[in-house]
């Protein structure tokens, strides 16, 4: 059965206002620290949660989440009865009307008006006070994107008071980290491409000028979803490399070779151009995925000479193969005339001397027109235009397929050196 109110107790939130004398004129409420003894410091107790993750711009080293805070103190200037108003035991009011603590996240960086917009608190009868809000930050965070896109970030946010030292307000966190962690994973409405891993919090203080503040130092931790990156940029850049590998079984003979070596060297270029516009210029290490796209690109760009080199020697040997060719001809032709004038000759001189010479003359002879076909055959080839070569035929066709079969080696070994690496370091 309801309990019967009797005449004297007032069932209203504004009997109760009255009753405290809280009004928005009453500067006592708000002018100054709600404490009877200013030696009392006022413990402000804090949960902070994230809701979402809007935004990570690594470019500008920005953390953009939407966080709900809830924070309590006591002021010692408020209490009633809840017996003497109809049991009510905690009234919302504007919060013009009461003090708050002037708490500020250090990383924040718009306006800080925009924090702390609900338009109630809430008291209770003992004097508790508390507020909860949603807000959007935009806070700096120092990004090592040393392993994107397979890295995990720390983004830190500070509260702490503005004005009052710790002697004067004293933060604490209501909850541990595993509460923060387990009650975020419940309530995190958006992500975009990242994971959420935990949230910690760490009791911390700030020095300046022989003064210190309180701190508390919420750090939330999260992990690209890197699907999307390996997609569009890596994998492309390794079809690319395994692309320009399987150049060396087109023909050296043509253009399309140097061709599409060119064509492959220019996509490059174009994702190097969209990395530039992902990664700070800031990074105080060179990102793997900068180091990968550089490789690469230095790899197909000696591709790329090592096709003109062999494609020079290639034309060099075709064009000493061609007086090759004709000198043989020459040569030939040479020694068919040269013989049958060299026959007619050694018939000649086989025939017996009129004046009755002995066998010694008739050995003499022979070899003296054996030196005047010698003679002749010089001349002859000279007359044609037959002549030795610089080199012998097809002998630059031969260092270049030799030096195609050692690049190609050494091409293949420090591409799947150079990918193991990364793997490496991308999984440690």
């Amino acid at each position: 059965m309801a309990r019967e109110v009797s005449a004297l107790e007032v069932c209203s939130y504004q009997s109760i206002l009255a009753h405290l004398n809280l009004t928005r004129g009453n500067e006592v409420f708000t002018s100054a620290r709600p404490v009877k003894d200013w030696t009392h410091p006022t413990v402000v107790h804090l949960d902070v949660f994230l809701y979402a993750i809007l935004a990570v711009i690594e470019k500008s080293q920005t953390f953009i989440p939407f966080i709900w805070l809830s924070m309590t103190w006591n002021n010692e200037l408020i209490s009633w009865d809840p017996e003497q108003f109809c049991g009510i035991c905690q009234v919302a009011i504007p919060q013009d009307m009461l003090w708050h603590p002037d708490l500020i996240i250090l990383e924040h960086t718009e306006d800080y008006s925009k924090i702390f917009k609900m338009p109630f608190i809430q008291i209770t009868h003992n004097g508790s006070v508390s507020i909860e809000d949603g807000f959007r930050v935009t806070s700096t965070c120092k990004m090592d994107v040393y392993k994107f896109p397979f890295d995990i970030q720390s983004c830190v946010l500070s509260f702490s008071s503005v004005l009052y030292a710790d002697s004067e307000i004293q933060l604490l966190p209501v909850s541990n980290n595993y509460w923060l962690t387990r009650g975020t994973q419940q309530y995190l409405q958006t992500q975009g491409e990242w994971d959420f891993v935990n949230i910690s919090v760490t009791e911390g203080e700030i020095k300046m000028r022989n003064v210190t503040w309180d701190s508390l130092n919420y750090t939330i931790t999260i992990k690209r979803r890197p699907l999307l990156v390996v997609m569009h940029f890596l994998m492309p850049i390794l079809f690319f490399l395994l692309m320009d590998l399987s150049t060396f079984l087109i023909s050296d003979v043509g253009g399309e070779k140097l061709g599409f070596k060119v064509t492959v060297l220019l996509a490059i270029s174009v994702l190097l151009l969209m990395l530039n516009e992902t990664l700070p210029s800031t990074a105080g290490r060179t990102p793997l995925i900068a180091t990968y796209c550089i490789v690469t690109f230095s790899l197909l760009l000696a591709s790329l000479l090592e096709a003109i080199v062999v494609k020079h020697l290639i034309e060099r040997d075709d064009a000493a193969r061609a007086p090759a060719e004709g000198g043989l001809c020459c040569q030939q032709e040479a020694e068919r005339v040269n013989t049958c004038v060299c026959r007619e000759d050694v018939a000649v001189a086989g025939e017996p001397g009129r004046g009755g010479e002995g066998p010694s003359d008739s050995q003499l002879l022979r070899l003296a027109v054996q030196e005047l076909c010698a003679l002749r055959r010089g001349g002859l080839t000279r007359d044609l235009g037959c002549g030795d070569t610089a080199a012998p035929p097809r002998f630059w066709r031969t260092v270049a397929r030799r030096i195609n079969t050692v690049f190609f080696c050494l091409y293949l070994l420090t591409s799947c050196s150079f990918l193991l690496y990364l793997c490496l370091e991308w999984t440690a």
